[in-house]
């Protein structure tokens, strides 16, 4: 009996799952159109792919009903990062909380001053923070303020990751030059 070794990680996967797997390790938290963007595949296509993937248990894929966004994670990454990462892929959340860790407590106003958001915008994103638990809001006399629930949590995910970030607005940027 021959045993055949696997001379890669991505081996047994044909070239389509392999380069979605490259793209969801590079990219933990990617939605689903971002990968047909990045893949250039048909939804029929893309949506097979993915579920093989999901069915060998390659990936893992957060359904958020409630936004109707489908990301998608490597195994190998725990289930609290991949909320926080689901959050932090945005420019705004990572303002939002990079500020609030800086300053330990904040209230709505000083966050809306800082981020020169719409406070409607920055109400919806600290809501959404609040409801994946990576923030808390106590209220004093008519003032919200805002904490981080887990620092030590928070901080090893945005150290851990900052580079994927970095890469995605060097890529978006890339992208643009393109275009032109």
């Amino acid at each position: 009996m021959k045993i055949k070794l696997a001379t890669t990680k991505y081996e047994e996967l044909n070239n389509i799952q392999s380069k979605l797997m490259q793209h969801i390790e590079k990219t933990p938290g990617v939605r689903y159109k971002e990968l047909a963007r990045l893949v250039s595949l048909a939804n029929g296509v893309l949506t097979y792919h993915l579920t093989v993937l999901e069915k060998t248990n390659r990936v893992t894929v957060d359904r958020n009903e409630k936004s109707r966004s489908t990301r998608y994670y490597a195994v190998n990454i725990p289930i609290e990062e991949t909320k926080i990462l689901g959050c932090i892929r945005s420019d705004i959340v990572r303002q939002i909380i990079m500020f609030i860790l800086d300053h330990d407590l904040c209230t709505f106003d000083e966050i809306v001053d800082y981020t020169n958001k719409a406070p409607s915008t920055i109400s919806w994103h600290l809501r959404r923070l609040k409801d994946t638990g990576i923030i808390t809001s106590k209220q004093y006399d008519r003032y919200h303020f805002y904490k981080i629930t887990n620092r030590q949590i928070i901080t090893g995910v945005l150290y851990k990751y900052k580079e994927t970030f970095a890469d995605r607005v060097i890529s978006n940027y890339a992208q643009m030059i393109d275009e032109l």
